[in-house]
């Protein structure tokens, strides 16, 4: 979900690219971010901060309000993704991929999916998501740092499926 969310705050948290998971850099910056931030970056934030269970809970309410489904259930997906509850997030993003209708919309989730599956160590699968979103991203202009995310990603992602024989194959 960190596409499109906090761009102006880098300082505070960044994405390991061995992990591809964000990580917060300073705590007490984030904490402070809760009180004034909108409802979408909350719950990304609150995930960040190892809140899951109070992300999943204000991100079903976000979601139950939502008009535009697309982006709270990415970021609810991702909180039930930093709980290791795959089956969850899984649902979550299929149904925003179903909502996407548009490429780049659909670079966004296809890019989640492949973190998911990334964490999960499916790196072959994974990466056949990133690829797929890199491709999407260019295919419309959208800002070079995406592509160049996926592709960071996507190479990470082959990387690990060749010196990890129990990858899951795509």
């Amino acid at each position: 979900m960190s596409e499109g969310l906090n761009q102006g705050a880098r300082d505070v948290w960044w994405t390991d690219p061995m992990t591809l998971r964000d990580v917060v850099l300073d705590q007490e910056a984030m904490e402070a971010r809760l009180a004034t931030c909108p409802a979408l970056e909350r719950v990304w934030i609150l995930c960040l901060l190892d809140r899951a269970q109070e992300a999943i809970r204000e991100g079903q309410e976000l979601l139950n309000a939502a008009s535009d489904r697309l982006r709270p259930l990415l970021v609810l997906a991702q909180a039930y993704q930093r709980q290791y509850s795959w089956h969850d997030a899984a649902r979550l993003q299929e149904e925003a991929l179903r909502l996407a209708r548009t490429r780049a919309r659909e670079a966004l989730v296809r890019h989640q999916i492949g973190r998911r599956l990334f964490d999960e160590t499916r790196y072959r699968e994974a990466a056949a998501e990133f690829e797929w979103a890199r491709d999407l991203y260019r295919s419309t202009g959208q800002r070079e740092h995406l592509v160049q995310a996926c592709q960071q990603a996507l190479t990470r992602a082959r990387e690990l499926s060749r010196t990890n024989p129990t990858s899951t194959p795509a």
